[in-house]
């Protein structure tokens, strides 16, 4: 059961502000919420804010665990805003300071941009990065990626050289080659809680916009619209449903139940529209939606199971599908009962046995019990995608499932 923070009347706008936003500009930009939940009493915290393109905006999660003697970890931090710094000083008042911080990915730009300046406000906190990080255009040492000197430490391959072994345990997938850079996660297990922290590997769709996102609903009702003609009362089911549409776009980019309208309607239709504001991108609504589209989000989102993201299915870790399920066997031996992704919802009820089918898809002949097939005709793009970047030899080709 979590705990949601009370909404603060005296929190004040610049409470909010992130003034790095241009090194990666992604929705809010400047402007970031943070909302706080206890998952385990006194013991785990989540620190959810926004991030999104075109309105298409997901939570990304800072998780806070506390250590047996006292003491915090950070696992993926987030924007430090004063408003985040606030929820974890308080944190911090009560359990003791933030004695290390955890980068768990080398290709999340979303997640490595934060790891300098959060840390900077911890200067007594060690930095634990995953290894084989890498940058681009050009492979720059991390401290010239704004990683604190002299506190800045690779993860060692083997869990058990690391500090905190005695408390968790982790395990690392990767590097998977992808041509032009390398995909790489590391999960981590807290023992006493029986918690899996995990960044992409695998998430799982709330059929309920999450909590972070009801904040400031104006980008699920800009979804909800059938035409850029609709102004939508904010309720509930206009929320849900731009929620749900969100969510097709963040895992297909275009599944096949989306039309897109040719520019020059969208903007002939733009001159008539209500609402011709920056905020609405000046009338410009390119998307038409299938009757049948909450068909598409249903078998997506499976009554909740545990879902690793088409992106990854079909771009990333058919690159390595032996190695892939060697690690997801491994990970299924530990003992755990929940999980908190990096994205979508949290904490997930579930089990070493779900978490192991959700790669069944990697598998010629997956055991009884497996998580269904999502919809062929949805991975159109992805599959597009996959054909021309194996054409141009950017990124080896798939491997045949194990």
């Amino acid at each position: 059961m979590t705990k949601q923070q009370k909404p603060d009347s005296n929190i004040r706008s610049k409470d909010f502000a992130w003034p790095f936003w241009p090194a990666v500009p992604l929705y809010p930009y400047g402007r970031r919420r943070t909302l706080r939940q206890e998952v385990v009493k006194d013991t785990i915290w989540t620190f959810d804010q926004l991030q999104g393109i075109f309105y298409v905006i997901v939570p990304i999660r800072m998780t806070v665990i506390k250590l047996e003697a006292g003491g915090l970890l950070v696992y993926a931090p987030v924007a430090p805003t004063p408003e985040c710094l606030r929820l974890v000083r308080e944190l911090e008042a009560e359990h003791g300071n933030v004695e290390y911080i955890i980068l768990p990915t080398i290709s999340g730009i979303e997640h490595k941009v934060f790891v300098g300046p959060f840390a900077r406000h911890f200067p007594q906190a060690q930095v634990l990065v995953a290894p084989n990080q890498w940058s681009f255009p050009l492979n720059l040492p991390l401290s010239w990626l704004g990683f604190p000197r002299g506190r800045t430490q690779i993860l060692p391959e083997d869990s058990t050289k690391v500090p905190f072994a005695d408390q968790f345990d982790y395990r690392i997938i990767g590097p998977i080659d992808l041509g032009v850079g390398t995909f790489e996660e590391v999960v981590l297990f807290h023992k006493r809680s029986r918690t899996l922290l995990v960044t992409d590997s695998v998430v799982s769709i709330p059929d309920q916009p999450p909590a972070i996102l009801q904040l400031e609903p104006y980008p699920l009702l800009f979804h909800a619209r059938e035409n850029g003609f609709d102004i939508l009362e904010n309720s509930e089911a206009n929320r849900r449903k731009g929620w749900q549409r969100i969510s097709l776009f963040a895992f297909y980019f275009r599944p096949r139940v989306l039309e897109t309208i040719g520019w020059g309607q969208v903007i002939r239709d733009s001159f008539q529209a209500p609402d011709r504001s920056k905020k609405a991108y000046f009338g410009l609504f390119p998307f038409k939606w299938q009757k049948n589209w909450q068909q598409s989000f249903e078998a997506l989102r499976g009554k909740g199971r545990l879902l690793v993201a088409p992106v990854l299915q079909s771009l990333i870790l058919n690159r390595a599908p032996r190695e892939t399920i060697d690690w997801a066997d491994k990970v299924a031996n530990w003992d755990f009962q929940r999980i908190v992704p990096c994205h979508f919802d949290s904490p997930i009820d579930t089990s070493p046995q779900e978490f192991r089918q959700a790669f069944s898809f990697l598998e010629k002949s997956p055991a009884e019990g497996r998580s269904p097939a999502l919809p062929e005709e949805d991975f159109e793009l992805l599959r597009a995608i996959d054909k021309s970047l194996k054409k141009s030899r950017l990124v080896p080709p798939a491997k045949e499932k194990v």
